[in-house]
Formats: structure tokens, C-alpha cells, sequence
């Protein structure tokens, strides 16, 4: 038995191979096209192990992709492969378009043209589960109930809207051919090996090397903070129970202000390794990013009621967890800042004027 995992050498996507391979046992072929997110060292573990097979190539490639089903012949796909940084997104949304929606059309109909082809239990059993972000829902007051699976898609982002349309298409993909599709909407993950462009991992890298932390806007963003390892074992109860058709939120019940994360990375980082002065004084207010939403917050009844899942980490203990990984892999930090990050934060931070 085999799945197939698109995006798998990511953050996500790798710590869910990593979950599945310890949890599951069964093999993974891992397709991930290695850009500067994609990177193999987080699989190193699994070096020579045969239930996990990493193949570099892009799902904008259809030839590659009929390949792969035929040669491996998954019993389901888990899609993680995206473009998922908003800030990448607003200066540049064309590869937004080209992964999250021209590959994703791709890959459903390579996923199509397999399952129509199998027969009795097989294909009975095939799933097509695609992963995606509670951004598609928009923004919410400070007073709004949170995000249900019924909240009508309000994209403000290009991100968020190659994200709401990748979506319609795996629902439309069910509903017109009869796929067997599954969908989930996560809210903002954190943990071990994500790459140090997002909030969390960039102010722990930061701090450490006496750094300025920098917070848009007036830092009361607020998000609901998932840990990664619970979203992987979320994502592996909807692929075992998951009703057909279905769309699962799965957040952290950790909503949280962007400030408020920023202090108790500081806080969390006092206690492991400390600095005279504490590490705050660090934080510097930027000029905020267009169009920023305010707030996201999940509601998780549903995936509660139907599938038994909650998360297992607190923000503190996740948050805990995650600063003892960077501190404990700082040689993995420092390979992945390229040249290719650097320019990045020069672009994105270094042309923000403080607020």
C-alpha cells in the first residue's frame, strides 16, 4: 500500500510524511519540486528507509504525474504542494497562480484519469484529500463567531484567493466526476523545520542573533495557532474516516495577537538561554502589509463531533516544544538561511519603514 504526497519535503508536508512513516508504517512517494521551502534535509531520518520514496518534479507536469500513478498505483493523495506565503504573494501572485491552481487542475485530472481506471475495492477506497488554509474565509471583527466549514470564501489576499480557487476546484471535481475528495482548512501552523520567512521561526532566528523582531502594524493580528504535529494527526483521521465530499476546519483553539506570540517567544527563549535584558527590547513595529486581515479564528466542532479529533498542545507547551527544536537545530537554521532567504527579507522588511 502507497500514498502519494505532493509537497512532502516542506514544512507541513514533511512533518506529516515523518508522522505517517512513525504512525502508519505504510510507504510514501514524495513529489516535491524543491524550491527554496522544499528541503530534503528535513527528511534525513528517512535516509535508506523503503517505505519513503522522494521524486523531485513539479505538478504543473502532467506527464510526470501519469507516470507516477502508474508506476506506484496510490491508494490516496495528500496535495500539500503550494506557493503559502501571503507577503511572497503580494509581490509577486503569479506562481500563486501557477502551483495552487494550474497544479492543482493538473493534479486532479491525473487523479481522475487513475481512479476512473481502478475497479471494485480500490477504487472504492481511493481518497484525494487537499490541504488548504483558513485564509479563503477572509478576515473576522473582533466580535465575529469563528470560521465554520460553511463561512462563505471571502479571499483578500492573492494567496487566499489561488487557495479559494484550488478549492472549488477539488469540490467541483466530486461533485461534477465523482472523485472522492476531501478537503481541510487549517489555521496558522507552527513547529520544528518551517522556514524561517514566517512569524515564529524568524523571530526565534532573530533573536538569537540579537536581531530586531519585527511586528506589523500594531501587532494585534490575531490568529489561531495550530502545532504542526496536531494537524498531521487531524489530517490522518480525515483521510481514514473523512466522509466523501467533506470539508474539516482544523485549528488549535489558540487564538492569539501577533504581539502576544512575539512576547512569549521572548519570554520562552529568557528561559532556555538568557539575556541581559530579556530579548523584547528586540521588537521593533513595521509598516503593515496591504490589506492585512485582522483576525482568524476556527471553528472545530465539526472534526470534534464526526471524527473525535482535538489538538493535543496548548500554545504554551507547542510553543515550548518548537523553541527547544530550533535551539536543538540551529545547524539546520543555519543551512536553510541561503541566499536566496536573505534576499527575501531584504525585500520584504528591508524597505519598511517603522511604524
Amino acid at each position: 500500500m502507497t500514498i502519494l504526497v505532493t509537497g512532502g519535503a516542506g514544512f507541513i508536508g514533511s512533518n506529516f510524511v515523518l508522522d505517517w512513516i512513525a504512525s502508519e508504517g505504510e510507504r510514501v512517494v514524495n513529489l516535491d519540486k524543491l524550491t527554496y521551502a522544499g528541503n530534503p534535509a528535513n527528511l534525513a531520518s528517512l535516509a535508506g528507509d523503503k517505505r519513503h520514496q522522494l521524486e523531485r518534479g513539479d505538478i504543473l507536469d502532467s506527464a510526470l504525474l501519469d507516470r507516477l500513478f502508474a508506476a506506484h498505483r496510490p491508494r490516496a493523495v495528500v496535495h500539500f504542494a503550494a506557493e503559502s506565503h501571503v507577503d511572497r504573494s503580494i509581490h509577486g501572485p503569479a506562481p500563486f497562480i501557477d502551483t495552487n491552481v494550474v497544479g492543482t487542475l493538473r493534479l486532479l485530472e491525473a487523479a481522475r484519469a487513475y481512479w476512473q481506471a481502478l475497479e471494485g475495492e480500490e477504487k472504492e477506497g481511493f481518497r484525494f484529500l487537499h490541504v488548504s488554509t483558513d485564509e479563503v474565509y477572509g478576515t473576522l471583527r473582533e466580535d465575529d463567531p469563528a470560521f465554520r466549514e460553511t463561512t462563505p470564501y471571502a479571499p483578500n489576499s492573492p494567496y487566499a484567493a489561488s487557495k479559494a480557487s484550488s478549492d472549488h476546484l477539488v469540490r467541483s471535481y466530486h461533485h461534477t466526476y465523482g472523485l472522492p475528495t476531501l478537503t481541510t482548512n487549517c489555521s496558522n501552523n507552527y513547529g520544528p523545520r518551517q522556514f524561517p520567512e514566517k512569524l515564529i521561526p524568524l523571530a526565534i532566528s532573530n533573536a538569537l542573533e540579537g536581531k530586531p523582531l519585527p511586528v506589523y502594524g500594531d501587532g494585534r493580528q490575531v490568529r489561531d495557532w495550530l502545532y504542526v504535529n496536531d494537524h498531521c494527526e487531524a489530517i490522518r483521521v480525515v483521510l481514514g474516516r473523512g466522509r466523501v465530499g467533506e470539508t474539516y476546519n482544523i485549528g488549535g483553539n489558540a487564538e492569539r495577537r501577533n504581539l502576544e506570540v512575539v512576547h512569549g517567544i521572548c519570554d520562552t527563549l529568557q528561559g532556555e538561554v538568557p539575556r541581559e535584558g530579556g530579548y523584547r527590547d528586540l521588537i521593533r513595529f513595521v509598516t503593515d502589509r496591504p490589506g492585512h486581515d485582522r483576525r482568524y479564528a476556527m471553528n472545530i466542532d465539526k472534526i470534534r463531533a464526526e471524527l473525535g479529533w482535538s489538538p493535543r498542545e496548548s500554545f504554551g507547551t507547542g510553543l515550548a516544544r518548537t523553541v527547544r527544536w530550533y535551539l536543538d537545530n540551529r545547524e539546520w537554521v543555519a543551512n536553510v538561511k541561503s541566499g536566496e532567504y536573505r534576499r527575501w527579507i531584504e525585500t520584504n522588511y528591508g524597505t519598511r519603514e517603522r511604524a
